[in-house]
C-alpha cells in the first residue's frame, strides 16, 4: 500500500508536499535578554524543513504571557528579527513554517513577572510544578483578570499575529490547549467567572473567538490554525469534567464558519490523561472528525504506522510528530526509506546549547 504520509495535502492556503507536520516543541534555546530566536534556532528548524509543515515552538505574545525560562517571544522588534532568521532559513531549505501563539496564564510563576502573580480567568491554583532556572517549583494561586485586561490580551494576540507576518511566517497557530490561558477560559474547572467570559459554554468560549477575530485581522483565516487538547486530564491541572465534550463540540462547530487552515487535535497519550476521567474519550480525532469541516491535524504520541492508519480512515488530513522530529531531523526521508528511527534524549530537551538540538545526524 502506498504511503499516505508521503502524499501532498492542502491545509487552507498552505500547500504541503507531504503530511508530516513538525509539532510545536518547547526547547528553551532563546537564552538571551531579549527572548529572541537565535542563529542556532534557525539552524535547528532548517534541518527539519523536509516536514510538510513546521509549527514553531510555542511563542509568547507578551511579557505577561511568560511561563518558562528561555522561551522566545514575538512582541518586540528584536524577536521579529530573530524569527526572520528562522523563517528565511526554513524557506531557503524548501520548507513552510507557522508560528504558534502562546499565553501561559496561570501555568507560570511569580519568578517570571518580577514577583507579581500570574494571571488567569479565575483565582484557582492548577496545583502543578513548573520549570524554572532554579528547578521545579509549585504553582501559586493566580490573579483573576479584569475585563479590560482581557481585551488587552486579545490585542496582544493580534499584535503577535501581525509580527508573525512581518517575520515571514506562512501562517499562525493559536495555542488554545494544554491548560494554557485560552484553555483556562474554556474549562469550567479553571473558569468560575460570573461575567460575559464565564458561566455558559458560549461565554467561556468568548475569549478564544475574540482572539481568533483579532488574529484574522492580521492575515487570512485560511492561514490560521488552532490547537485543542480536549482530553487533558490531570496534566497541567485537572481540565476535564462532565461538561468538557459539549464545550469543545461547540468550539469546533463554531470555528467551522471561519474557513480556517486546520484544527490541530491532541490525542490522550499520557496514562494520567485517561485514568479516572469524567467525560474522557479515548479517540479524539474519531469523535471530532464528523463535527469538523476544516482539515484536521492529529498529534499525541503517534508513530508512523498509526499515522498511516489514521490517514487511511480519513480521521485526519496530516499528522504532527514531536519527539520523533527532535531525534530525526529528516523524519519523512527516514520513514520513506524504512530506515531505523533514532531515539531522542529527554535529558537535552530543555538544557540549552547544541547537544541534543542540532547534533542528531541525518540519514546516511
Amino acid at each position: 500500500m502506498p504511503s499516505m504520509l508521503q502524499t501532498p495535502v492542502r491545509l487552507g492556503a498552505l500547500e504541503l508536499p507531504n503530511r508530516f507536520v513538525m509539532a510545536p516543541l518547547t526547547r528553551c534555546r532563546a537564552d538571551n535578554p531579549e527572548f529572541a530566536p537565535t542563529p542556532l534556532m534557525a539552524h535547528y528548524y532548517a534541518q527539519r524543513a523536509g516536514a510538510g509543515l513546521i509549527v514553531s515552538e510555542a511563542t509568547i505574545v507578551s511579557p505577561q504571557g511568560r511561563g518558562y525560562p528561555w522561551t522566545p517571544g514575538i512582541w518586540s522588534a528584536a524577536q521579529v528579527d530573530g524569527w526572520r532568521l528562522v523563517t528565511d532559513a526554513v524557506h531557503a531549505a524548501g520548507g513552510r513554517i507557522v508560528c504558534q501563539l502562546w499565553h501561559c496564564g496561570r501555568l507560570s510563576l511569580p519568578d517570571f513577572h518580577g514577583g507579581a502573580l500570574p494571571v488567569a480567568p479565575s483565582a484557582i491554583d492548577p496545583q502543578w510544578k513548573m520549570f524554572s532556572p532554579q528547578g521545579m517549583k509549585p504553582t501559586v494561586t493566580p490573579r483573576a483578570l479584569a475585563g479590560a485586561e482581557i481585551a488587552a490580551i486579545v490585542e496582544d494576540f493580534g499584535r503577535a499575529a501581525r509580527n508573525a507576518v512581518a517575520a515571514g511566517f506562512d501562517g499562525v497557530e493559536i495555542h488554545s490547549s494544554n491548560g494554557y490561558l485560552i484553555h483556562q477560559f474554556l474549562a469550567a474547572c479553571s473558569n468560575t467567572r460570573d461575567d460575559e467570559y464565564g458561566g455558559s459554554i458560549e461565554n467561556r468560549a468568548r475569549f478564544l473567538f475574540e482572539v481568533l477575530d483579532a488574529v484574522g485581522q492580521a492575515l487570512p483565516f485560511d492561514r490560521v490554525g488552532f490547537r485543542l487538547n480536549p482530553m487533558m486530564n490531570r496534566f497541567h491541572g485537572l481540565m476535564v469534567d462532565a461538561g468538557t465534550l459539549p464545550a469543545f463540540e461547540h468550539v469546533v462547530r463554531r470555528a467551522n464558519a471561519y474557513g480556517l487552515a486546520y484544527l490541530h487535535l491532541t490525542e490522550p497519550y499520557l496514562p494520567d490523561q485517561l485514568a479516572g476521567g469524567v467525560g474522557v474519550i479515548e479517540e479524539v480525532a474519531r469523535h471530532f472528525r464528523p463535527l469538523a469541516t476544516m482539515p484536521l491535524v492529529s498529534n499525541g504520541g503517534i508513530d508512523p504506522a498509526r499515522a498511516e492508519a489514521l490517514l487511511a480512515e480519513h480521521l485526519c488530513d496530516a499528522v504532527a510528530f514531536g519527539r520523533l522530529f527532535i531525534s530525526n531531523p529528516d523524519l519523512p526521508q527516514r520513514v520513506a526509506s524504512a530506515a531505523a528511527l533514532a531515539k531522542w534524549n529527554p535529558d537535552t530537551f530543555y538544557q540549552g546549547g547544541e547537544a541534543g538540538y542540532i547534533d542528531y545526524p541525518p540519514l546516511g
